[in-house]
């Protein structure tokens, strides 16, 4: 909510932006309508315009978009009934581009019994060519643990 009044606040206060308030303002009061008729639908959608009676809206996904389809004269008739003038309904599928997460890297956290077992099994490994490799992870995985 907070955030919706700093961008009000913006523009009220910016001279070319200041025109758009009223269209912003019929958009979130058409928005919050869309989500009260059909609540479980609307979640990932947004009102886009309102232009001649036309109500145009988006989806994430052609999935959203066909069962949203399938509501529209639920959706129409319960806008009308609320006192918008809405004779068409218009969906666009924009798909976002997802942004991914990378996979935290797993790090277990070692008991000092657990250190000091590999610290032993470091001290007392034979120095062969074949230990060699596993000498070099023991002595990596302690330094990173060392407090």
């Amino acid at each position: 909510m907070a955030q919706t009044t700093e961008i009000a606040s913006f523009l009220r206060h910016n001279d070319k932006l200041s025109p758009l308030l009223p269209t912003v303002k019929r958009n979130i009061s058409l928005q919050k309508e869309c989500r009260t008729a059909l609540p479980a639908i609307f979640d990932g959608c947004e009102v886009l315009n309102l232009n001649d009676d036309q109500l145009v809206m988006s989806t994430p996904n052609a999935s959203i978009a066909a069962k949203l389809k399938q509501q529209l004269p639920k959706l129409q008739a319960h806008l009308q009934q609320r006192g918008w003038q809405i004779n068409a309904i218009k969906i666009k599928v924009q798909v976002k581009r997802a942004v991914e997460k990378p996979e935290p890297i797993k790090q277990a956290i070692l008991t000092g019994s657990a250190l000091n077992a590999f610290k032993d099994l470091e001290t007392h490994l034979e120095a062969t060519p074949q230990n060699e490799g596993l000498k070099a992870a023991l002595s990596r995985l302690l330094s990173r643990n060392q407090a």
